[in-house]
Parts: structure tokens; sequence; C-alpha cells
């Protein structure tokens, strides 16, 4: 079901809020106010206080205990959409799926049908999570800006902040070399040199940008790995279907 885009909380750069469909009642998104807005360190430190805040929120309302992120880089799903969320603008947007026990469904089931045939949560059933969510997430605030505080004042980590991998015939992924394991981890350095590295990725002819998956593995000693797919509007194959059938991202999805 469609309904109005949900305002959840606002920060300095970044927006908490509902999509106009969400898949789960685990699904919400971390999007960038202002278009315009340049992707520096006070914007990358004001998006890990976002994520951080919601999966605190998340963790309160809905028992979650872990997520995935799904983004999109200088490029749009197209037709079905299988393995990704629909656009909802340009804006650059970033849909976080919280996962817990005893959900109702899955994102990856969700993901893996064309969008016409995804039947998203009711409003209706989400309006008394989301006024919970808004709750905890005003109680959350003062313990987030301490953690993005702590981050976004720590010394600068010598080079390379992030190993980027070649797995696949346009399939990169980056991780931080950290070995960070979750994003609530990631220190803003990192995450700047992680949007570096996605914008430096080389792109095949007639690829236009990437489809990207963040994974955070329960395997020890395992860091955080950002998936980046090259994607064409004149595709044959969908890899994001593909992806969502690997071991390491159906066991975060479905």
């Amino acid at each position: 079901m469609v309904m109005s885009r949900r305002l959840l909380y606002r920060s300095a750069f970044w927006e908490i809020a509902r999509p106009r469909t969400p898949l789960t009642a685990g699904h919400v998104l971390i999007r960038l106010s202002d278009p315009s807005t340049e992707f520096a360190h006070p914007s990358a430190a004001d998006w890990l206080f976002c994520h951080n805040l919601v999966r605190g929120a998340l963790h309160d309302v809905l028992g979650s205990t872990r997520s995935a992120v799904l983004f999109a880089h200088r490029w749009h799903p197209l037709g079905g959409a299988i393995g990704e969320p629909v656009a909802e603008s340009s804006t650059p947007t970033f849909h976080l799926f919280a996962r817990w026990d005893g959900e109702a469904t899955t994102p990856g089931l969700q993901l893996s049908l064309p969008a016409h045939r995804r039947v998203g949560e009711p409003a209706r059933d989400l309006a008394a999570d989301d006024d919970a969510i808004r709750q905890s997430l005003r109680r959350g605030v003062p313990d987030a800006m301490v953690t993005s505080d702590d981050q976004a004042g720590a010394a600068v980590e010598p080079a390379p902040l992030v190993r980027t991998l070649a797995v696949g015939k346009h399939h990169s992924v980056i991780q931080p070399a950290s070995g960070a394991a979750s994003i609530r981890d990631v220190r803003p350095s990192e995450l700047l040199a992680m949007g570096t590295a996605l914008s430096g990725l080389p792109l095949a002819p007639g690829h236009s940008g990437f489809s990207c998956v963040a994974v955070e593995s329960e395997a020890p000693g395992t860091p955080l790995r950002v998936h980046a797919l090259g994607r064409s509007a004149a595709e044959t194959v969908n890899p994001m279907e593909g992806l969502l059938r690997s071991p390491e991202v159906s066991l975060a999805l479905l």
C-alpha cells in the first residue's frame, strides 16, 4: 500500500522516515534533507548519528537485533526493481531493513518479487509502531549524540581507511580497513573513504551507476561489507537477483 512518506525524525542533515511503500514493519529511510548538501565530515557524522539512533529505536519497538542497508548510487531501479526498493525520488536515500525473530515477512522475500507484486505494510498497522519509534528516537538522542561526537572527534586514521575488492564481473566489495564489523563501529572518516571508493569504481561501457547492499556479518572477525553492482538500463540480466541468492546477502535479508 502506497502512503505519504511519514517523517519520524529530522537531524541537521538527514531525516528518518517511513517510505511511501514500507515493505516490512522494519523498513525505514535515512534520507538527505537537502539534495545539494555535500557529503563531507559533518554530514557523514550526522548520517552515522541517524543510523545509530534509528537502530536503537527499532530495537526498542520491534526487538530487532540486526539490519541491512540498501541504496543506489547514480542509479534508479527500473522495471520490476527486483532486488532493490523502488526509488521515491532522486534525493540520496538509504533503505534500512531491521530484522527480528518472528517478523511477519522478510525484506528478501519482498525484494525478490517484482515491485508491482509487493504488498507493503498498511499505514494503519504501522501507526502505533511509528508513534513508539518517534518517542524512542527522542529518548535516544543524548546517547546517539555522545557516540557521534566521539567519532567526530577521533584522530584521523592513516591510509588506507578502506579496502576495495573485485569479487566478480562488475561486482566490487568495499570494507573498512579497520575491520569494523558493524556500521555502528564505523567512524565518519571511514564512511567518507567508503563513499570516495564507491565514486571511484570504474564503470563498464553502458553502465551508469551501482546498486549497493551493506551487510553486517555475524561471523567473528568478518568486517562490514558493502557490495556494489554495476547497473545499466540496457542490461539483459539483473545482477541483484543473483546477489540476493548469495549466502552472505540471503542470510542478511531473507
